[in-house]
């Protein structure tokens, strides 16, 4: 048996010729990006378009410090700190070709709750020049109906009483920059990476809401002082599996304890809007414009509400992943007449791209057999998704008069999800979102209300008093309860 090598910066030298590894000399990388929120996601995007940057330039001003602020990044932040925060991106292709690089762009990685003072000053150090996010929808603590901040949360009223001591972003974010003005360092700017349309607008948002409550005056510097680009992110990245370590030391000879796969295909649209400098992105495949508001609304309401369609829908009929969705062609079928009947009509036009090239390659990119993205990580969290991603597309066709009916499917499909916690075998669906005690609450209300799962007022707005979508929807959803198959619900709506 051939000795595995274990993934550390001394062994590069040995790695060198069996995967592309770094060029640049990671001694002389300085943090320049501190980064909250250290998923595949963020491994496979931020940190692979830095590590890329750093390879073709040699800028080494723009290494990424990440921060975990969940006692749940502990694990991965022992691990990537044993291997010296090195990690391979697996990048698996369609036709089954697979590209490992090892990623060099992360050099050191803090826990808050082990030392919230730490966090504060690297985020407050004169090197820092950009604190990006990826905190997912929910992390952002606005209420979905009417996009306000939550300040009922605990940790929210914690950080307002402890400002030395946070627990949530806007806690950290409100500490550091207080700490930049006090000593006069221009303020930092707030990156974000989350699926979320209009996301640097929201980040600013929420974060002035909490800095206003907790510090006026350090609230007006803030708004005068830092940028906060939106941005469009996109790669598949799915959960990385005990396969995906198995493969690296069967085929390429090393020990990666936690690496990341994700699709070829990336994608990085990003205003040029920066407090303090930023990366050349630009030289290594990132598109920065003057707004982005028309290629995020296109991503989140195609790609990101496919992925939820697929998943929704598919999670009752039985299928795992995203992959064997599409190969299902009815659900191919299903999905391709949402995006062209419902979710195309209310885009704006986007320049330089041909929409029914960019649903194609959506469908190729679904059905990658190479990259199985399972469809618990695909409804994870759906509460925080699909206000934005699915149930905004319903309002913009009810007022316009156009079809809804593709979309109400899956809303339905959602209710039975949330109630009975089984596709139609009866095998269990491991459900995870934050308001999974809510959403099972009022779902399991529907046999005597119709309605019962509309009427949660911050996901569903005024959906509920709409008679045209009601009258459709009880339809649909005493369908689905009385014979769960979900394959006959689709056909009808495709007949309709």
């Amino acid at each position: 048996m051939k000795d595995i090598i274990e993934l550390k910066q001394e062994s590069l030298a040995l790695l060198a010729g069996k995967v592309a590894c770094p060029s640049y000399d990671r001694n002389k990388v300085k943090a320049g990006i501190v980064h909250i929120g250290v998923g595949g996601f963020h491994r496979s995007h931020e940190a692979y378009y830095t590590d890329a940057l750093m390879n073709e330039t040699g800028d080494c001003s723009w290494g990424i410090c990440g921060v975990g602020l969940r006692e749940d990044d502990r694990k991965m932040r022992d691990i990537l700190k044993a291997q010296d925060y090195l990690y391979a991106l697996i990048v698996r292709h369609p036709g089954g070709k697979v590209e490992t690089s090892i990623i060099g762009s992360l050099v050191d990685f803090l826990l808050s709750g082990d030392n919230p003072g730490a966090v504060i000053d690297r985020m407050a150090s004169a090197d820092t020049k950009i604190v990006s996010l990826t905190i997912t929808e929910g992390g952002y603590n606005f209420d979905p109906a009417s996009g306000e901040f939550e300040f009922g949360n605990p940790d929210v009223q914690h950080d307002l009483d402890n400002p030395a001591q946070p627990k949530t972003v806007f806690g950290f974010l409100t500490a550091a920059l207080k700490q930049r003005r006090t000593v006069g360092l221009p303020a930092f700017t707030v990156q974000s990476c989350d699926n979320i349309q209009h996301n640097g607008a929201m980040a600013r948002k929420m974060l002035l809401a909490f800095a206003h409550k907790q510090d006026p005056e350090l609230a007006r510097w803030i708004e005068r002082e830092v940028c906060f680009p939106n941005a469009m992110v996109d790669r598949i990245t799915p959960a990385t599996t005990a396969a995906d370590t198995a493969y690296l030391s069967s085929q390429a000879g090393f020990k990666d304890d936690w690496p990341v796969t994700c699709e070829p295909f990336t994608q990085w649209v990003i205003e040029d809007n920066f407090s303090n400098g930023r990366p050349a992105w630009e030289h290594v495949g990132a598109q920065f414009v003057p707004d982005v508001t028309p290629y995020e609304k296109m991503k989140i309401r195609l790609l990101n509400a496919g992925h939820s369609v697929l998943g929704l829908l598919g999670s009752i009929h039985g299928h795992e992943t995203i992959d064997g969705c599409v190969a299902d062609p009815l659900f191919a079928t299903y999905l391709r007449a949402f995006m062209d009947n419902e979710a195309t009509p209310v885009l704006d036009p986007v320049e330089g791209v041909d929409l029914d090239a960019y649903k194609d390659s959506l469908l190729q990119r679904f059905g990658n057999p190479n990259i199985k993205d399972s469809l618990a990580r695909i409804c994870l969290e759906s509460s925080a998704k699909l206000p934005k991603f699915l149930i905004s597309t319903i309002h913009e066709n009810l007022t316009r008069g156009g079809s809804i009916k593709y979309a109400t499917l899956v809303i339905a499909a959602w209710c039975l999800y949330s109630d009975k916690g089984r596709n139609r075998h009866g095998v269990e669906l491991k459900i995870v979102d934050q308001m999974k005690t809510e959403l099972h609450q009022a779902a399991a209300g529907t046999n005597d209300d119709p309605l019962s799962f509309l009427r949660l007022k911050s996901l569903f707005g005024d959906l509920a008093s709409n008679k045209e979508f009601t009258a459709l929807y009880t339809e649909m959803v005493q369908a689905i309860y009385k014979d769960p198959d979900i394959e006959q619900q689709m056909r009808k709506v495709l007949a309709a």
